[in-house]
């Protein structure tokens, strides 16, 4: 499962998410990274809601993200 919203809506999300969190994007982007070895994208989804209290959308939106910058990170 991948995004469904555009490139400028999850940008905008990205940027609300430090305000409606309290933390910085790099710090979700290293809990996903130490949380447990889940594979499929909605699992991490539901486990950052889950143990982490989010909303889907911010959630999906940090998942989808990490994804990104581990895609960028492989070329």
């Amino acid at each position: 499962m991948s995004q469904s919203f555009s490139e400028e809506t999850h940008r905008n999300m990205l940027s609300r998410i430090p305000h409606c969190t309290g933390r910085d994007i790099s710090d979700w982007l290293r809990t996903v990274d130490e949380g447990p070895a889940l594979v499929r994208f909605d699992e991490k989804v539901s486990w950052l809601r889950g143990a982490h209290n989010l909303s889907h959308g911010h959630a999906k939106a940090i998942v989808h993200e990490h994804d990104l910058r581990r895609a960028a990170r492989k070329f």
